[in-house]
């Protein structure tokens, strides 16, 4: 009787064993078809042309403005000087002045405008190219203006830049070269006097004055 007994309860505790083993293996089996974890690789992929001149742009926000700042010079700009340095700086050769800058590169239509583009206004409403901007997306500009003030970003549309818009210009191309025109062209200190037009009066600050409804907001004839 009590062998009988010994012998159950051996088989049992066996088919006990067996059956945590086969739970054991199935478990196992199991996780080995289950996908590993991806391992997420930073990318690395260069940025274009166009975010490397933002990026650099915005390096010098609240940069002082200065009109007629030399070519080269970083602790104060004027609008073309700071567009000549950000461009130059990523391989894009543009002359210093506005009016030159606005000779170069493809015609682009405002409503065509993509980031890195040049935006030309003529905020003094005399038929003269006196300031540049560097559109950078969602509407708004990266650019130097008034003492006071200096790189930043401001809003395009419904601004005196967008009101006095002429032309804009698109100096990248696919390789990453000015696209149109001699871009590496004259070094003028600024843009007054070289062809006789005019520059407009300015005061004490090197802002225009000539025109109220715009001074508070123009840029120097730059």
């Amino acid at each position: 009787m009590n062998n009988n007994t010994n012998l159950i309860r051996k088989s049992r505790i066996g088919k006990t064993f067996m059956g945590i083993g086969l739970c054991l293996s199935v478990a196992f089996s199991g996780s080995m078809l289950l996908p590993a974890h991806p391992v997420h690789a930073a990318s690395v992929s260069d940025s274009s042309v166009a975010d490397r001149v933002i990026a650099t742009g915005k390096q010098f926000l609240g940069v002082r403005y200065q009109f007629g700042a030399p070519s080269g010079r970083t602790d104060g700009f004027d609008c073309s000087s700071f567009t000549q340095y950000v461009f130059k700086q990523n391989g894009i050769d543009l002359p210093r002045s506005s009016r030159e800058q606005s000779q170069v590169g493809t015609p682009v239509s405002k409503d065509q405008l993509q980031p890195g583009d040049l935006v030309f206004s003529d905020t003094n409403h005399d038929g003269v190219i006196n300031h540049v901007s560097i559109y950078i997306g969602n509407g708004q500009l990266l650019h130097t203006y008034r003492v006071g003030i200096g790189v930043t970003v401001s809003d395009f549309a419904g601004s005196t830049w967008d009101h006095t818009f002429v032309t804009a210009r698109r100096v990248i191309s696919d390789n990453g070269q000015a696209s149109g025109g001699q871009a590496a062209g004259s070094q003028a200190s600024n843009e007054q006097s070289s062809n006789g037009q005019n520059a407009g009066s300015l005061d004490s600050n090197g802002q225009h004055s000539a025109d109220a409804s715009v001074t508070a907001s123009s840029t120097s004839n730059d």
